[in-house]
């Protein structure tokens, strides 16, 4: 937990999980300006998104918003899958990001599955 706020969102191991997310995309070092700004930004909206689900009040609207979050995480994993393979990052910041990315991807998917 960051015990940056007490609000919802902190206390959700999907949004612990989507900020060591960012934490590798950051350490990964993606040399590709624009791939880096890509993966920064679809980093920083899982965890933005997890945040708006969990002020959420209808199951509806956190699906809604948790199923967008899981889709940016997709687009990060692919973002770190493609600096890999171009050798324009870190590999073991990649590797743990991926890591990361697919507990976050299956906790969203048990939100989802939950809120439906």
């Amino acid at each position: 937990m960051t015990n940056f706020s007490k609000l919802p969102h902190e206390k959700l191991v999907a949004y612990q999980e989507a900020r060591a997310l960012l934490a590798c995309v950051v350490e990964a070092g993606i040399s590709d300006a624009r791939l880096r700004d890509q993966a920064l930004r679809a980093a920083r909206s899982v965890c933005l998104n997890i945040a708006e689900g969990a002020g959420r009040t209808s199951w509806p609207d956190k699906a809604r918003v948790y199923s967008i979050a899981r889709g940016e995480c997709g687009e990060v994993v692919a973002a770190l899958d493609l600096a890999l393979l171009s050798a324009s990052c870190s590999a073991g910041a990649a590797r743990a990001g991926a890591r990361h990315a697919e507990a976050v991807y299956a906790l969203l998917s048990g939100l989802i599955r939950r809120a439906g």
